[in-house]
């Protein structure tokens, strides 16, 4: 695995990209500190691992989602993705000696994380990806690194306020989704959806009585449309977010778990929540603890 935590090459690489916006990307001295910050990085892990072979390429590809405000959203004139997880997306990046300009950012529906893990289209996926032994059976999930929990979002006229509500309507959330399992055993009609998008536009239109996911997620929503939706009911599950990787390296679990904690003891992970989730006016939560990564 890797002998020391390294942050003297996350650090430089991200000094490079600064000097070169302002002004110094012509300098011929620029790539050359990159492809020193990279063999660097690499060098911090053993021969073999995925860390090595991501860190020695410079580049790294992670699934996320585009169209979740807070937690992973990219609009159509947007250069990459916004929100926690592709913030948490750059915290492992820089760990790697990876820049977030070096970064491929995949867009990641909830149905294809699996697949995508499994075929390699991504190295990682961090995707509002709830952590089940379902999932874990199939692909890897370290954490949690952060946890919420379900609720309803409604039009602002709904007679829903209650979990009890919901029995005999119709609620959508995203296809392949754990939401739609959660609220059928409540007794309503689950509707999927392939994007978060497509279930919002239904509520607004009246089409389906009621929209759920993760609270945070409903949140971002809600402050998009103020005046016509509201969450409702308390949080009736419990969602730990994971950071998904592929089963044909298992070594990156111990790597993901020892970069998101590194990430919570100095500061980074508050500022990444802060910088997104916060500015509904949430409070920063305590991060949660990670599980043990599998034996190898």
């Amino acid at each position: 695995m890797r002998l020391t935590r390294f942050k003297a090459a996350a650090a430089a690489v991200l000094l490079t990209a600064g000097l070169a916006a302002c002004g110094d990307a012509g300098n011929d001295g620029d790539s050359g500190a990159d492809v020193d910050v990279q063999d660097n990085a690499a060098e911090e892990f053993d021969t073999g691992t995925r860390m090595r072979e991501l860190a020695e390429s410079g580049t790294i590809k992670i699934g996320v989602k585009f169209d979740q405000p807070g937690i992973g959203f990219k609009g159509a004139t947007d250069d990459m993705p916004v929100g926690f997880d592709p913030e948490m997306g750059k915290i492992l990046a820089a760990d790697l000696g990876i820049a977030p300009e070096d970064i491929t950012w995949v867009e990641t529906i909830s149905a294809n994380r699996e697949p995508f893990l499994q075929s390699g289209e991504v190295d990682l996926v961090i995707a509002s990806y709830s952590i089940t032994d379902e999932r874990r059976a199939v692909v890897g999930q370290a954490g949690p690194y952060y946890v919420t929990g379900q609720q309803l979002l409604v039009r602002s006229d709904s007679d829903i306020a209650s979990l009890e509500d919901v029995a005999g309507t119709e609620v959508c959330s995203v296809t392949g989704s754990t939401s739609l399992e959660n609220i059928e055993a409540e007794g309503a009609t689950p509707r999927g959806f392939d994007t978060y998008s497509e279930c919002v536009d239904q509520v607004l239109n009246g089409t389906v009585d009621a929209m759920t996911t993760d609270g945070a997620i409903l949140l971002g929503y809600a402050a998009e449309h103020p005046d016509e939706l509201k969450v409702v009911v308390d949080p009736f599950s419990e969602e730990r977010y994971g950071v998904g990787y592929s089963l044909d390296h298992p070594e990156m679990c111990e790597w993901i778990v020892e970069t998101i904690e590194e990430a919570e003891d100095d500061g980074a992970w508050a500022d990444a929540f802060e910088a997104t989730l916060g500015k509904s006016g949430v409070e920063t939560p305590e991060p949660p603890t990670a599980d043990a990564c599998p034996a190898a």
